[in-house]
């Protein structure tokens, strides 16, 4: 849903290490009916914190409007290219918008994707780091109804490039030989699922150890629908799965999300917007075991945005992580904020 920019001004709050430096791994462009999410949008967010690059991840935004089915979707990382130009020229202020990209491509097609990410290089070669094939799914069409209203679709009208993933697909051969080709290609994938769905995802990393993969959202955890107010019941289940996800050597993690709706802490339902303290403490323990799982060196914090913005500021997420890292090392918040996510995308500007 679109964000209530006037909820969110009712709690203000400065910047903690105002100078640290932050390399978001994973927000979103668009323009959506009622719901405008662009360059000046996304840098008014981030002011107070020093957020020195940026990682677009892929949302259907401007797919091509014709010409063959597989290759519509080069037209958002042409979209996605040209505004990581215009922030580069320094015209929007020290920020490297969308340094990286991560766009979509049907891994479904096998080793025959090659010629779809052949063209994302294409047309953006020093930029473009991997791709995004959602396999998020559950038995009740609830969940996928509600991402929908958080990500600015109308449930009724999915968009062409956003059909609901079939059960199964991350052993699917044919996906698989998809994820394998991105190795081969020395691109990522970026896996975005549901809680339930982890160890399917644990499964794939360890067949196609070659291939870089991400995990979104710390696994997606779902509290919506048939999983509301069960958090202590998932909880535990979900921190196994997270340990053994862990032990694969490929697979690096976004700290973020669960600010999100369907994650089910209810934020955006609140009189006043969450402070960076409610969002900690909701939050830390979850975010925490992750971190502590697979170590600052493969985890990266997120914002997620504009989807997360649907529940609180972009300053008050950030002042989340950094409260709940108040006492970690140097090195360990630097791999945190920027280290990791400049490695596992390869980029130069932090």
């Amino acid at each position: 849903m679109a964000p209530r920019q006037e909820w969110l001004d009712r709690v203000h709050e400065e910047a903690i290490e105002p100078d640290r430096p932050i390399v978001d791994p994973h927000h979103h462009l668009w323009q959506r009916p009622g719901f405008r999410y662009l360059l000046d949008e996304y840098l008014a967010d981030m002011d107070g914190h020093n957020v020195v690059a940026t990682v677009y991840v892929q949302a259907a935004s401007m797919h091509r409007a014709d010409g063959p089915e597989h290759l519509r979707p080069v037209g958002e990382t042409e979209f996605v290219n040209g505004v990581a130009a215009m922030s580069a020229s320094g015209t929007y202020g020290p920020t490297r918008a969308c340094a990286g990209i991560v766009g979509h491509a049907n891994l479904r097609l096998g080793a025959a994707v090659a010629g779809v990410l052949e063209a994302h290089l294409e047309r953006a070669r020093a930029r473009f780091r991997g791709i995004r094939h959602s396999v998020a799914t559950d038995t009740d069409p609830s969940v996928d109804r509600a991402i929908m209203v958080a990500a600015g679709w109308d449930p009724a009208k999915p968009p062409p490039a956003r059909p609901v993933p079939p059960p199964g697909l991350m052993a699917d051969a044919d996906f698989r030989e998809g994820v394998r080709t991105l190795g081969r290609y020395g691109l990522s994938f970026d896996a975005w699922l549901y809680h339930p769905q982890i160890r399917e995802l644990t499964d794939l990393a360890k067949a196609v150890p070659d291939t870089q993969i991400v995990l979104d959202h710390v696994g997606g955890v779902l509290g919506i629908g048939p999983y509301a107010g069960r958090h202590a019941e998932i909880m535990p289940g979900w921190k196994a799965d997270i340990a053994a996800l862990a032990e694969c050597p490929n697979v690096a993690v976004k700290v973020g999300g669960l600010t999100m709706p369907i994650c089910g802490f209810g934020f955006e339902t609140r009189a006043l917007p969450p402070t960076s303290e409610a969002l900690c403490a909701a939050t830390r323990d979850w975010y925490l075991h992750v971190i502590d799982r697979f170590g600052p060196d493969r985890s990266m914090f997120e914002s997620n945005f504009p989807v997360d913005k649907s529940c609180c500021s972009y300053r008050a997420l950030w002042n989340s992580f950094k409260r709940m890292t108040a006492d970690f090392s140097e090195a360990d918040k630097t791999a945190l904020f920027s280290g990791t996510a400049s490695r596992v995308y390869r980029l130069s500007v932090a």
